[in-house]
Parts: structure tokens; C-alpha cells; sequence
């Protein structure tokens, strides 16, 4: 079992850049695959990005491409996400995860949640 908490959203500018974090507690964070997910309100929760256990191969929605970076630190138990040229429509609360098995871009391949973090981007 893993436990994950995010930290790092805020309140930034059109434009501007935050890097999310997700520490993992536990001695198998690099036995798992992990995941960036995003929930707005009154939308469904949505992939944005994925990263592999050895965090040799990454997985993005197209509107992030280019602009978002996964990426993850097995000695230090932490996945991050850097967020560049932020977008108003990127406002949410973002959500790391991590899996075992399944499709890396579907929630259900993952079993384990943080409590998310809040992105706010004004325009």
C-alpha cells in the first residue's frame, strides 16, 4: 500500500509556471506506475499525464503536450509535475495516483489517490 499527498498548486497568472509534487510514503514507490489526473467542477476527472516505473516512458493528454513535463524521483519517493504556459482552462484540482496494471490513461488503472491539490489559473 501507498499513501501519495500533493503539494505545489496556487493561485498563478496566464502564462506563468508551477511544479506540483506527489510524495509517496512507503519502500515500493518505484514498484508502481504513476499518474497526474485533473477534476474542474461539475466535469469528470480526466487524465493528464503518466509516467512509467523507471520513468523512462511518459504519457500525456494532447493539451498539455509541450507545456506539461512528468517526471519522477525513485530515490526520493516523488513524482512531480512542471507546468509551463499555464492556461485558464487548466484550473483544477489535481490529483496524483499510482497503479499496477491496466491502461495508463484510465483512473481505473489506479488504486491509489492523494487528496489533490488546487491550480488556479486567472486570465
Amino acid at each position: 500500500q501507498v499513501q501519495l499527498t500533493e503539494s505545489g498548486g496556487g493561485l498563478v497568472q496566464a502564462g506563468g509556471s508551477l511544479r506540483l509534487s506527489c510524495a509517496a510514503s512507503g519502500r515500493t514507490f518505484s514498484s508502481y506506475r504513476m499518474g497526474w489526473f485533473r477534476q474542474a467542477p461539475g466535469r469528470e476527472r480526466e487524465f493528464v499525464a503518466g509516467i512509467s516505473r523507471s520513468g523512462g516512458t511518459t504519457y500525456y493528454t494532447d493539451s498539455v503536450k509541450g507545456r506539461f513535463t512528468i517526471f519522477r524521483d525513485n530515490a526520493k519517493n516523488t513524482m512531480y509535475l512542471q507546468m509551463n504556459s499555464l492556461k485558464p482552462e487548466d484550473t483544477s484540482v489535481y490529483y496524483c495516483a499510482a497503479g499496477l496494471l491496466g491502461n495508463p490513461y484510465s483512473a481505473h488503472a489506479y488504486n491509489y489517490w492523494g487528496q489533490g491539490t488546487q491550480v488556479t489559473v486567472s486570465s
